[in-house]
């Protein structure tokens, strides 16, 4: 394993242009279950029936009961794994991420250059006057929230809707145009805690290897179509931060 740390620093250190992909994995360290697992949101709520578009639209106070529950989820710190890519963007060795993730995580923890590829659950809008709201105000009203904005001498009331990409949505074309730019000229991606298996987003790395870049993969499990250059096996928490460490050495 030490080796394989040595070998991403050291590609990291010499590279033009590093980026990264981030998932489930790498919040599941700060205590959020991956929505697919055993324990995940999905093993209680039926996403046909609770996160797609067309199911808020019929019924936004049913789709609120997940909503409500993973909110309380989403109240999650970041963890070192997510440090250490802010101390890598803020010393330029990381050009940006494009994360899968709609925690906010890696914001908290620093990182600026951020593609939330799904949305963000850090603000809400009105689906019918277009307000929005950040999620701290969200949390202060009675669930399910409802627009307080006054619209024609009356108060708007419809049911807020998190930012985040359903299931029956498009991806944002900001976010597509910025992950575009982040790929462009790319020649090395650290894929952090994803099993690449859910496109667009799985895409990302190939991207990368055809305009011939370097995958370093780390994972608790190896993805299974991912043709990475070098795979660490375990918690991003551990082995990012001691990549970090080893690249300091480095480029000092």
């Amino acid at each position: 394993m030490d080796e394989k740390i040595e070998q991403a620093a050291r590609w990291l250190a010499s590279a033009d242009k590093a980026i990264v992909l981030s998932g489930a994995g790498i919040s599941t360290e700060s205590g959020i279950p991956d929505f697919r697992s055993a324990d995940g949101i999905w093993s209680r709520y039926d996403p046909a029936e609770y996160a797609t578009l067309g199911a808020f639209l019929r019924d936004p106070a049913k789709v609120w009961l997940m909503l409500a529950e993973l909110d309380e989820l989403l109240r999650a710190q970041p963890n070192p794994g997510h440090t250490a890519l802010a101390e890598l963007e803020q010393a330029g060795a990381v050009a940006g991420i494009v994360t899968q993730n709609v925690d906010g995580l890696h914001q908290a923890a620093g990182s600026r250059n951020v593609v939330e590829f799904h949305g963000s659950s850090r603000t809400y809008s009105c689906l019918t006057c277009g307000a929005v709201y950040p999620r701290d105000d969200v949390r202060a009203m009675i669930k399910p929230p409802r627009c307080t904005r006054e619209v024609e001498s009356r108060t708007c009331d419809t049911i807020l809707k998190p930012d985040v990409v359903f299931f029956d949505e498009m991806i944002p074309p900001q976010a597509l145009t910025r992950t575009e730019r982040l790929v462009d000229g790319a020649d090395l991606i650290l894929v952090v805690g994803t099993s690449c298996e859910v496109y667009p987003a799985a895409g990302i790395p190939w991207q990368v290897r055809q305009q011939g870049g370097r995958i370093v993969e780390i994972n608790l499990e190896p993805a299974r179509e991912l043709p990475s250059d070098v795979v660490l096996a375990g918690k991003s928490a551990t082995l990012l931060p001691a990549i970090v460490e080893k690249w300091k050495h480095l480029v000092n």
